[in-house]
């Protein structure tokens, strides 16, 4: 890969790192960066190999979200194309980071805004930089929340705070993201990146069929009676008990050693 790329990828330890690569526009998000984000994530739910993601950011900045300069520039030509990005771009990419079957990881190494902050809330873990920033920004151009803000922040958050943030626009710090629960953890700018990896490599090698149900499981008892989410649970225990993943587990349990998970 050349350093032009838009999106590098980098594979260690059953972790695939993806690196939003536009450092001096502050990784925001041209028609570009957007397909290939789009397409990477998808490549990496099929990837065998890749058994754990790193969402993150080349330079100072996470992801200040929209290229404006790119969207007025279409809009100003007649272009259409910038109306539909929410549909064909924004939508698509949380679905892939929402539905992927294995953990994906936000580690934002500077200010995240706008679809940005929103990538990095629909992410399964937050891990931040003490330089490391959100903002809901929508508002300040006249906008409403797109890329699953509205659903994703409220369910970390609240109702009352996530309407807070997106009406006043305000920005939040990471040891104020860290108090109200949008991240789990805070540490060093130089430490981020070998953080977010050794977690992320923990994971990788645990029982990722495992945790692909609990997201699953998670997601519907978000929207569920508890009946509905009692049976969603039953269905994934069920499934996850005939697993070589379990019956390792339980094996090793009783040899006193430590598992082996292939993630089957």
């Amino acid at each position: 890969m050349t350093t032009e790329d838009v999106l590098l990828t980098a594979d260690a330890d059953g972790v695939r790192t993806l690196t939003l690569n536009r450092p001096k526009a502050y990784n925001s998000l041209t028609v570009e960066l957007k397909e290939r984000l789009l397409a990477a994530l998808r490549e990496a739910t099929d990837a065998p190999e890749v058994r754990a993601v790193v969402l993150t950011g080349a330079g100072k900045a996470f992801c200040a979200g929209q290229d404006l300069k790119e969207h007025v520039g279409l809009l100003q030509a007649g272009d259409p194309s910038p109306l539909r990005t929410v549909v064909d771009h924004y939508n698509p990419i949380v679905k892939a980071i929402v539905g992927m079957p294995k953990p994906v990881i936000a580690a934002v190494n500077g200010p995240a805004a706008g679809a940005g902050a929103a990538f990095a809330y629909a992410s399964d873990l937050r891990i931040a930089a003490e330089s490391a920033n959100f903002l809901m920004a929508f508002a300040n151009v006249g906008l409403g929340p797109d890329s699953g803000a509205s659903w994703t922040l409220q369910r970390l958050v609240g109702y009352g705070r996530a309407a807070e943030l997106m009406l006043l626009a305000r920005t939040v710090q990471a040891e104020e993201a860290l108090r109200l629960g949008l991240v789990g953890e805070v540490v060093p700018d130089g430490e981020l990146a070998e953080r977010a990896h050794a977690v992320a490599a923990k994971l990788a090698s645990g029982p990722t069929v495992s945790y692909a149900k609990i997201k699953q499981v998670l997601t519907i008892a978000a929207e569920s009676t508890l009946d509905e989410a009692l049976a969603a649970e039953d269905a994934a225990q069920s499934a996850l008990g005939e697993t070589a993943d379990h019956r390792e587990a339980v094996e090793a349990f009783v040899a006193k050693r430590k598992p082996v998970f292939q993630g089957k």
